[in-house]
């Protein structure tokens, strides 16, 4: 009357799977071929200049603070 269902099992469950190892690495060749020129590649002056902008506040609230806990006059 009730009886009791094995618990459904995930898809792949139990699957040692995936992709086999010579597989993975043609595919992990063709993405560095791909990449590697990109990788090679400068930053663009634009760039750069974005990172050194937001370099500059941070630098700037840094020496601020080391000027405020250094208090003159008190050694």
């Amino acid at each position: 009357m009730n009886e009791s269902k094995p618990p459904a099992s995930k898809p792949g469950a139990g699957k040692t799977g995936g992709l086999n190892a010579e597989i993975q690495a043609r595919i992990g060749h063709q993405l560095r071929a791909m990449y590697d020129d990109v990788v090679k590649q400068g930053i663009p002056d634009r760039f750069a200049d974005l990172l050194r902008q937001l370099d500059a506040p941070a630098a700037s609230s840094e020496s601020a603070a080391q000027g405020t806990a250094q208090k003159p006059g008190r050694d």
